[in-house]
């Protein structure tokens, strides 16, 4: 006798939008030549559209180049897995150009490090050194910014509490 696949409950858009402004640490996948090119990046959402800052250097800049199509995770999840949501937006990375829009998104992600309370060290993600001021990320263009945008498919699952 075969026992009942239990599936884990769908989210609603509502859920998604709450976890993906709740969090801040999304990964990316990228096409790459042979195997998915998978790389943690932070975020800021705007109510509709997630940005990231990426450094000029490394794979991904190369696979965005190639194919800026990706897939975007975004988890939360207590120690002991009580408790888990994620949601997966398939989507296509633009370069942000528009230097007023590259200084509102810039000041958006200072406030999201200070309202977080994270480590220096995360200037290191983004091509600064942890003994940079924040302010850097706006005077130093020492990286890239990406907007998520045709977003054709999305899929949520949380554990059902």
């Amino acid at each position: 006798m075969m026992e009942e696949i239990v599936k884990i409950p769908k989210m609603e858009k509502s859920e998604y939008d709450l976890l993906i402004k709740e969090e801040y640490v999304a990964r990316i996948a990228f096409k790459g030549e042979k195997y998915p090119y998978i790389a943690p990046f932070i975020y800021v959402f705007d109510g509709n559209h997630m940005y990231f800052l990426s450094t000029r250097y490394g794979k991904k800049i190369e696979n965005f180049k190639q194919n800026p199509y990706v897939s975007v995770e975004v988890e939360k999840y207590s120690p002991d897995m009580s408790n888990y949501a994620f949601i997966t937006l398939s989507g296509r990375l633009v370069e942000v150009m528009d230097a007023d829009n590259k200084k509102d998104i810039r000041d958006s992600f200072i406030r999201m490090i200070k309202d977080r309370d994270l480590s220096k060290n995360v200037m290191i993600a983004l091509g600064h050194s942890p003994k940079d001021p924040l302010e850097n990320i706006i005077n130093e263009e020492r990286n890239l910014i990406w907007k998520l945008v045709d977003v054709n498919r999305s899929t949520g699952f949380k554990n059902g509490t």
